[in-house]
């Protein structure tokens, strides 16, 4: 009997120890786990001045749907980042205004010409100013089909997302979480284009999409809804500003 319950309890074990490791479950706002490394890219030290003043940015703001075949620069991807929700303070504010200071959106780049970046899907982390691949391969083409077809879409060197986690404003804010986060993304993605201009580049904000396809192109997690694409290139009719 004893001989039995020892077998028993080695067969349990070798049960166990050959388990596959699952890992633990994904924070709110994470993307799921998956088999690949994780890849992290630290990104240039963004410039908190520059010869575009404010008023200058306001003034020559303008849609841009053409834009040249030449990459960007990280430098310049770095940037756009920054202005979207980068840290500004040892407290953890940022380049955007956010209700509470629960900052609900996650910020992606979609990279399809950009120098010094593999062709991808990666997140913006703020906290280390660093970007974390979520999947690889240049989503573009994709992403203008289900933008209702828009395919100008693809011409765009890098097309940067903005998602909300709606939770995390409703923690506070209840049933006005939504409308919080979606003026949040407004503001980011007007700091993007300001931004853009300031680096001679062109944006526009894109908000006709397939919700349920796009999260899944790009990988986000369950929590994540996307909320606009910022195509962002060199534009192809050069402005008399530039």
């Amino acid at each position: 009997m004893k001989t039995n319950k020892c077998f028993l309890i080695f067969l349990v074990m070798a049960v166990v120890l050959a388990a596959p490791c699952r890992g633990e479950t994904p924070a709110a706002g994470e993307p799921p786990a998956t088999n690949k490394p994780a890849i992290v890219i630290k990104l240039p030290k963004p410039r908190e001045d520059g010869k575009t003043s404010v008023e200058s940015a306001l003034r020559h703001r303008r849609a841009t749907r053409e834009f040249r075949n030449t990459p960007l620069t990280l430098a310049e991807v770095s940037q756009l980042l920054w202005a979207a929700q980068g840290i500004t303070s040892p407290d953890g504010k940022r380049t955007a205004p956010s209700a509470g200071a629960l900052y609900p959106l996650e910020v992606f780049v979609v990279a399809g010409s950009v120098e010094s970046l593999p062709a991808g899907v990666y997140r913006y982390r703020p906290q280390g100013h660093d970007l974390s691949r979520v999947t690889d391969g240049d989503k573009r083409v994709k992403l203008a089909s289900l933008a209702q077809e828009q395919t100008w879409l693809k011409g765009a060197p890098a097309i940067i997302v903005i998602a909300g986690v709606y939770e995390r404003t409703a923690v506070k804010y209840k049933e006005r979480a939504e409308r919080y986060v979606h003026i949040e993304a407004g503001h980011a993605s007007q700091n993007v284009q300001l931004q853009a201009v300031a680096l001679e580049l062109g944006a526009v904000i894109v908000g006709a999409f397939d919700d349920d396809q796009v999260k899944r192109v790009l990988g986000l997690a369950a929590d994540e809804q996307p909320l606009c694409l910022l195509p962002v290139g060199r534009p192809r009719t050069l402005r008399s500003w530039f």
